[in-house]
């Protein structure tokens, strides 16, 4: 029902009355319960597919800072390969389940997760330094000055 007169008439309960409170259940209607869905779809779904980071180019250096909550560093492994790539990867375990507990929401994901960026030339592949705080990896790779060209004019004679 909803707190607010619905301008599609008397129907509160509609799909298409934005002011509804009531919920959709697209399921509601199959002839199987949630503990036969939680059997089919395991709970371990692809964690980290979507990790978040964030690259920013300072004067300085390049910056990555990637959102990894609940995971320790020693869970986070950082490299550099030859062709000048970085990578971030790691792995959230699956919650113990305890055989008496009843899921009500499962939003937290687990599994393993990879992010590659291909770093620029003037990235020092050698001073990498990676650092872990509350959740945020941050990754920074200082740069180094690319000389510009000398110029050299010539006189034409003639």
């Amino acid at each position: 029902m909803s707190l607010i007169p619905s301008f599609f008439g008397n129907r509160r309960s509609n799909v298409y009355d934005p002011f509804s409170l009531d919920i959709w259940d697209p399921l509601k209607d199959f002839p199987f319960s949630s503990s036969a869905i939680s059997a089919s779809f395991p709970r371990e779904n692809s964690a980290f597919v979507s990790t978040r980071v964030d690259w920013k180019e300072t004067p300085e250096a390049h910056v990555f800072k990637a959102d990894l909550p609940g995971l320790k560093k020693e869970e986070v492994k950082v490299e550099i390969e030859d062709d000048r790539v970085l990578q971030i990867s790691g792995e959230r375990n699956v919650e113990k389940e305890d055989k008496n507990d009843e899921w009500h929401r499962v939003e937290r994901s687990s599994g393993k997760f990879l992010r590659r960026f291909r770093l620029p030339e003037n990235a020092k592949m050698d001073q990498v330094k990676a650092s872990m705080e509350n959740g945020v990896l941050t990754v920074t790779l200082p740069k180094e000055e690319i000389k510009k060209p000398e110029v050299k004019s010539i006189e034409i004679s003639g």
